[in-house]
């Protein structure tokens, strides 16, 4: 429900009986003038008390998704994945494409059209209320994927263990205070291709420290269990480390789902692009795998074949589907519609060719016969040259942020905070993944034995030392800031 435009009377929010705040509590959309509860310090969505209630627009309820074995469930019925990453002006604009309704209305009837049931926003405000977009969103039938990171508060691949702070948890964890609410909200991604070489697995550590926190939060917060995983770059030389390590020890610390930035499909098929050796790779992984981004553009005009095959009983026993990179034409050229500086939306050709192809390859229907009824965990992966990591070493906790899961985030330092990568040490230690300790909290973290690498211009560097990463384009990853296109 959504407030009126008519203010409020008094707000009461749901949940905390006996707790009344004054109108002024109430926050009033600057485009829409609708009010919805916002108390000062608290961004949850709840419902003002309307003085005429039949002006609270009502809106479509979504099933939360789930993750039970190795698939996403809604309501008993298996969810495939069939979204488009969405953040207009790319990682440098650093925008909340959600916190502005016209915005978002004008988009969200092009993901209509598309036929897309998921977006992903990689900046998210969580500073700024999003009830309206996040309802119109349900509206479509659409869920979100929350990255928990911006460019300024995420963990840095070069330096990680100063960047895992209190003031970086704080921000995360308003995040996700903030999106757990929505039941269209699907799952959380606690990083985006932090580990993109074999000489920066060591900031693997500090994300799955990152999504034991985030679990632990929700709990300790009594919020909703939204699924929280990683989104990985797709490095050949350690592709297999990255996914067990994040799915190894105990569940406490192990991602509820493992995606990955998959650009090996070039205008080609299943055989050619290696999908029938990544989906043998994986058969046995026991968590939902998808391709959090996908969508090469080395290989003329896209018609995105790859969804027949995300959607054949190839893959569907072991992938969920994917999301294709992405809404609008940025630097990087991967757009499927020009956004111009009047707002006005200009839909390429490539817009069509994948609302066809969403159109001609549906979701299958029945279950997919997923691997397993049951999620398990796999081995941690050995230490070797091209992983860095001991299989059970994991960063506890800053001390700091230890009263967060008590008294919660409060409220967002926003996308245009002070920034958390070079805040002051707020004390961690290391503690083994198979322990289970839930966050405790400490003093020392393990620190980057040796610098020898971590460049965030790693394409060149890569190829310099006979890496292979697999994708068709430049990334700029939030962690050390010096890439062309986003994410943390």
């Amino acid at each position: 429900m959504v407030g009126s435009t008519k203010a409020p009377t008094t707000c009461t929010p749901l949940g905390y009986s006996g707790l009344l705040w004054a109108p002024a509590s109430c926050h009033q959309d600057k485009k829409t003038r609708r009010y919805s509860f916002r108390p000062r310090g608290c961004h949850h969505r709840r419902c003002c008390l309307q003085d005429d209630p039949a002006d609270a627009r009502q809106t479509r309820s979504l099933p939360a998704i789930s993750v039970s074995g190795n698939a996403f469930w809604a309501d008993g019925e298996r969810f495939y994945i069939r979204g488009i990453d969405y953040q207009p002006g790319g990682a440098a604009a650093n925008e909340d494409p959600l916190i502005d309704t016209e915005v978002c209305s004008r988009d969200i009837e092009r993901f209509r059209r598309l036929g897309v049931n998921a977006v992903r926003v990689y900046s998210l405000d969580n500073n700024e209320n999003h009830d309206e977009c996040m309802d119109l969103l349900a509206d479509a039938g659409i869920y979100l994927m929350a990255d928990v990171n911006s460019p300024d508060y995420s963990i840095n691949r070069e330096e990680p263990h100063p960047s895992y702070n209190a003031d970086y948890l704080q921000s995360v964890f308003a995040t996700v205070e903030m999106f757990a609410q929505y039941d269209n909200t699907m799952l959380f991604f606690s990083g985006n291709e932090v580990v993109d070489n074999e000489n920066n697995t060591d900031s693997a550590p500090y994300v799955k420290a990152t999504t034991r926190d985030i679990k632990n939060y929700l709990r300790a917060r009594g919020l909703r269990q939204v699924p929280v995983g990683y989104s990985a770059a797709d490095v050949a030389s350690n592709r297999k480390q990255t996914a067990d390590y994040f799915n190894c020890g105990s569940d406490d610390a192990r991602s509820d789902f493992f995606a990955f930035n998959d650009y090996s499909w070039c205008n080609t098929d299943f055989l050619t692009a290696g999908w029938d050796q990544k989906v043998q790779n994986f058969t046995d992984y026991g968590l939902p795998i998808f391709l959090s981004e996908f969508g090469c553009i080395t290989n003329g005009e896209r018609t995105f074949g790859e969804i027949e095959s995300l959607m054949h009983s190839n893959m569907t026993s072991v992938y969920s589907g994917g999301m294709m990179y992405e809404y609008s034409m940025e630097d990087n050229d991967y757009g499927i519609v020009d956004i111009e500086s009047n707002g006005e939306i200009e839909e390429r050709d490539e817009f069509q060719n994948l609302a066809d192809a969403f159109s001609r390859w549906p979701a299958p229907s029945g279950s997919g016969s997923p691997a397993h009824s049951t999620t398990h965990s796999v081995s941690c992966p050995t230490q070797n040259s091209l992983w860095e990591v001991d299989g059970d070493e994991i960063p506890t906790m800053p001390e700091e942020a230890e009263q967060y899961m008590q008294n919660g985030a409060g409220e967002g330092p926003g996308l245009r905070g002070p920034g958390s990568q070079n805040a002051p040490d707020s004390g961690t230690s290391t503690g083994g993944i198979a322990s289970g300790a839930p966050s405790p909290t400490g003093s020392e973290a393990p620190r980057r034995s040796s610098d020898n690498g971590g460049s965030e211009d790693s394409n060149n560097d890569s190829v310099a030392r006979g890496l292979v990463i697999e994708k068709g384009h430049s990334h700029d990853v939030y962690p050390g800031r010096n890439r062309v296109r986003g994410a943390s």
